[in-house]
């Protein structure tokens, strides 16, 4: 289970949302970018935007509350504040890359995190520096055991740099938390279609339903007749990324509850 959390500036804490004992649930911050406070662009060097109520000491506390619990950093997203960001190609990227790593790391530690979910949401089609810097960077993290997990959240209009990202270095990517609610789908047998899409062009067995709580897409319980229709057509759910617990706040974490009975029921079986 996969949920982002902090984005929106929801004063949200990690005790308010439910958890299950019997999966991994894995909290990804939102979002660590590497621009300064006004959206100047700081050449790798990352700070973390998510929301103050989410300190150190908090990410700590669950972790030792639930043994199940992980946590990430979300790297980019679609904005800071007003400001929309963008990939933008390192003059030098081997500098963007120690940079990243350094400043990364550092906000690794002081959180207690296990990993790095890639969000950027604005990225150049063709010929960028993107998947060659953020593969190098996941590489180097994975290969020093500095982090333990790494995911990647592509969408719609995402879809090519991601899937260049993934075929070069899928093998130090653990999750695609693919935005399926980008996908202007709103019925099962349209998210089947869908899901039956990126399949092909990431790894079926990384790839993630997904579902954003009051937002885009197939919204309500027709998600989970979504999921029904996946697992009678051959597709195993491994697990499930929803945006976000900031919006959950105002139903008593629904999706969440939902979400992880069917996790726990298809384990069962």
């Amino acid at each position: 289970m996969m949920e982002y959390i902090g984005a929106t500036g929801t004063p949200i804490t990690f005790d308010a949302v439910p958890i299950e004992d019997g999966i991994d649930f894995h909290f990804i911050l939102g979002f660590a970018i590497d621009a300064d406070p006004s959206g100047q662009t700081q050449n790798g060097t990352f700070s973390p935007y998510w929301v103050d109520t989410l300190t150190p000491a908090s990410v700590a506390a669950i972790k030792a509350k639930h043994s199940n619990v992980k946590a990430l950093a979300s790297l980019s997203g679609w904005s800071l504040g007003q400001k929309v960001i963008r990939w933008y190609d390192p003059v030098e990227p081997q500098i963007w890359i120690s940079n990243a790593f350094s400043s990364l790391r550092s906000i690794v530690i002081k959180y207690h995190l296990d990993g790095i979910d890639i969000d950027y949401e604005n990225l150049p089609k063709h010929n960028s520096t993107f998947a060659y810097c953020i593969g190098e960077l996941i590489t180097m993290f994975k290969h020093q055991s500095a982090i333990s997990i790494a995911t990647i959240a592509p969408f719609y209009t995402t879809a090519i740099p991601y899937i260049e990202l993934f075929k070069n270095y899928g093998s130090v990517i653990d999750h695609v938390n693919h935005q399926f609610y980008t996908d202007k789908v709103s019925t099962p047998k349209g998210y089947l279609e869908a899901f039956r899409l990126r399949a092909e062009q990431f790894d079926k067995n990384k790839l993630l339903p997904s579902y954003e709580v009051n937002g885009r897409g197939i919204q309500g319980d027709a998600f989970f007749e979504a999921l029904d229709l996946l697992k009678e057509n051959g597709f195993e759910v491994h697990g499930l990324m929803i945006f976000s617990a900031d919006a959950s706040s105002t139903n008593n974490y629904y999706y969440e509850r939902k979400s992880q009975a069917f996790l726990l029921s298809s384990t069962c079986v």
